[in-house]
């Protein structure tokens, strides 16, 4: 806040009010003790409550005394008493707790409006207030009713209405919702929305008159209508964990963890003025995978309610979080702005982005989002813009969202000891028909990272383990040479039903591929393929191993009767003719490298084919040397230039 300024001097003034209400609370002894005999208190007793605009507003009858020794529903009402709507502020009503019955003490400085076109007077500055507690009948009514929470009755006015702006003909009041599907949030069957308890609140296309509206606590009686911009996953993380139930779960650390992470289901939104919350529902049943939420939600209204407020957060708090957000701005249709008239030149998409989300959950054992999945697809759904390859290599930004389609050839799991296997990145590379046809300056394979906190469908791991295949990335980020699959990065195995091409190649791939062969441009953590002559053999770190020549089990014993036999306990039989597999370190002379030591590990039984020593028992460093490899598909581990030294480790494609 600026010294001396209008917003500082208010901060001041109200933490002073804040502390002298704390004080005069402090100073009642007892709810049971009153003062109404002190000149200017207000004694009211409340007949009827809702709320408006986060402020509590009280119908009440006004009472020229209050008897010590009765019960509030035994004050005799007159006739001819004044009827009064008392403001209580949010924090005022949340102190008091009152209910219709209760009999209020309102001290000064208390203030009386009197509107020109109302006959009801507005009492308001009603801060010291004090609930009245009259004889024992009271306080066990009070101790009852204290068990349950009371539902208040809560008006939305639009600003529209308020301001008599030019958008009352909405679509949004009059459309009908039969054709609504409850899910909570599971896909349900269609079910009738004349009996659904969401179907007969009003409906609002605002969300943030809907959170000024309704406060944090939650959302009961109102709804919200927006659209589903993007269906992801997020791992659930301490302190916030969703109910996981099925027997489909989603595997946040793939290939290695098989335990089933805590993941909740989530929902980026948009309203009709183009502000964009993220839904967080706490649980997740698995009967469908997450490419099914995609298809049947994404561009689709939604309406939600039983909502509350996890977090507010800003561009700076949550960069992953806006980074998607920003890839969807601005609006492909102009949408509404707040104050201005629909009519309006001010309803364009010249606008600037937001600066601020708010992270919603759904309160348990409520119905928080209806779906309308036999809706057509909303002129406000931005679907992911698919690139090529070598488009997004060419793409001069960071921390940009991008989609693509790719090929995926290998996978490894980053081997860094200090960090835990649940939090390791893993590699994936992928290809496409652009980065086929490329002849220089662009790699043809390129390497995609994907983060512990990225959640896979155990439908990719499963289909990756198995063979390559073509996986479409959703909204990976791109930025500083690196494409890395984060927190709401969604990994599919079909195209989506809805997306644009901008012009893209996306033709799939028809011959063999093709790795870049190793030059003086390879850098480490890459693939590439290698044409040499083995110079030198590293015979200290050479070892090898016996396999069964029917399963290929590497982990044989000596069989219980013959000790001079193996015994392979998979197939529960004697070994005769094992298999020797080996592993060796090589130097190979390149003439792509002729400046450098190019180390490679060769092993497994194709390489073994290649050295002709598959089934030795023992081998000559003889046969080894001078054997050409024309073309050996290997994983940079390394690249030294001050030794001139390139470490590989020969790998087998998907």
């Amino acid at each position: 806040l600026c010294r001396g300024g209008l917003a500082e001097r208010l901060c001041r003034l109200q933490n002073r009010e804040r502390s002298a209400i704390s004080f005069w609370r402090h100073q009642c002894i007892s709810d049971a003790k009153t003062a109404s005999d002190k000149s200017g208190v207000l004694i009211v007793k409340i007949l009827e409550m809702f709320e408006e605009c986060t402020i509590q507003v009280a119908i009440c009858q006004q009472l020229e005394q209050s008897p010590a020794m009765l019960s509030s529903e035994d004050v005799v009402i007159n006739a001819g008493e004044p009827i009064l709507k008392v403001l209580f502020a949010r924090e005022t009503a949340a102190h008091l707790k009152s209910r219709p019955q209760d009999v209020i003490h309102i001290y000064p400085p208390w203030q009386k409006l009197l509107l020109r076109n109302a006959d009801v007077p507005v009492i308001m500055h009603t801060y010291f207030s004090q609930k009245v507690l009259l004889s024992e009948h009271s306080e066990t009514r009070e101790k009852t009713y204290g068990l349950t929470k009371m539902l208040i009755r809560k008006n939305i006015t639009s600003l529209a209405q308020t301001f008599s702006l030019d958008d009352l003909d909405d679509e949004l009041l009059q459309e009908s919702s039969d054709n609504q599907v409850a899910c909570a949030p599971q896909i349900h069957n269609n079910c009738d929305s004349k009996q659904h308890p969401l179907a007969r609140s009003a409906v609002n296309d605002s969300l943030l008159e809907m959170v000024e509206s309704q406060g944090a606590v939650g959302w009961r009686e109102a709804q919200v209508r927006v659209i589903i911009q993007r269906v992801y996953c997020l791992p659930a993380r301490e302190g916030y964990r969703s109910h996981v139930q099925g027997n489909k779960p989603l595997s946040a650390i793939p290939i290695i963890n098989s335990d089933p992470p805590n993941v909740r289901l989530c929902l980026l939104v948009q309203d009709a003025y183009g502000m964009f919350s993220e839904v967080q529902l706490q649980s997740l049943t698995f009967t469908d995978d997450i490419e099914q939420y995609c298809r049947r939600w994404e561009g689709k209204f939604c309406c939600l309610a039983g909502m509350k407020i996890l977090q507010r957060t800003t561009r700076g708090r949550a960069l992953g979080l806006f980074s998607l957000i920003d890839s969807l701005w601005p609006p492909v249709v102009p949408v509404k702005v707040a104050g201005q008239s629909q009519a309006s030149e001010m309803m364009t998409t010249n606008l600037p982005p937001p600066s601020f989300c708010y992270i919603l959950t759904a309160q348990s054992g409520e119905i928080h989002v209806e779906v309308d999945e036999e809706e057509q697809i909303s002129n406000l759904y931005q679907p992911p813009a698919v690139h090529g390859l070598k488009e997004i290599l060419q793409i001069n930004g960071c921390n940009e969202r991008c989609s693509f389609w790719a090929q995926v050839l290998y996978l490894r799991l980053q081997t860094k000891h200090s960090v835990p296997i649940n939090q390791r990145e893993i590699l994936l590379f992928v290809t496409d028909s652009t980065l086929q046809n490329v002849v220089h300056m662009i790699p043809k394979v390129v390497a995609v990272s994907v983060a512990a906190s990225c959640v896979l469908s155990t439908e990719i791991t499963e289909a990756l383990s198995v063979a390559s295949r073509l996986i479409f990335f959703k909204d990976v980020l791109w930025g500083n040479g690196r494409i890395i699959c984060v927190e709401r990065t969604v990994l599919l195995l079909q195209k989506p039903l809805l997306y644009s091409a901008a012009g893209a190649d996306l033709s799939e791939l028809t011959g063999p591929v093709r790795l870049d062969e190793l030059d003086s441009t390879t850098q480490a953590n890459s693939v590439c393929a290698v044409k040499g002559t083995v110079v030198g053999v590293n015979e200290s770190t050479a070892f090898s191993w016996p396999t069964c020549d029917r399963c290929g089990n590497g982990k044989l014993e000596l069989c219980p009767q013959d000790r001079g036999l193996l015994y392979c306990n998979q197939c529960s039989e004697v070994v005769i003719s094992p298999v020797l597999k080996m592993q060796l370190e090589v130097f190979l002379s390149c003439p792509s490298r002729s400046q450098s030591t190019v180390k490679v590990k060769v092993w497994h039984e194709i390489s073994f084919g290649i050295l002709s020593i598959v089934r030795l028992d023992i081998y000559e460093v003889q046969s080894v040397l001078g054997k050409v490899f024309l073309l050996l598909n290997c994983y940079v581990h390394s690249v030294t230039s001050f030794f001139y030294c390139v470490a590989l480790e020969e790998i087998v494609l998907l």
